[in-house]
């Protein structure tokens, strides 16, 4: 089981900071892609990700008890 963060838009959009669902033996980018069409999250080709608190490419296969954080681009000044 893993647990998946969700942090700005794409939390509003999934309506909870976080989710707990099997991505075991999933890369990154195929999660994107399940979750983009499940909860129809916008700009998933921009959210950075993390796996267990480092940055991971969208290549990365996700293990089984792995967290996963995603961070859409933040702007400021």
């Amino acid at each position: 089981m893993n647990k998946v963060l969700f942090f700005a838009h794409l939390r509003d959009a999934v309506g909870s900071e976080f989710l707990s669902l099997d991505a075991s033996g999933k890369t990154v980018a195929e999660l994107k892609a399940d979750l983009a069409a499940t909860y129809e999250l916008p700009r998933m080709e921009t959210v950075m990700t993390a796996i267990n608190e480092e940055f991971a490419s969208n290549d990365e296969v996700i293990g089984d008890g792995d967290e996963i954080a995603f961070i859409p681009p933040v702007s400021g000044g």
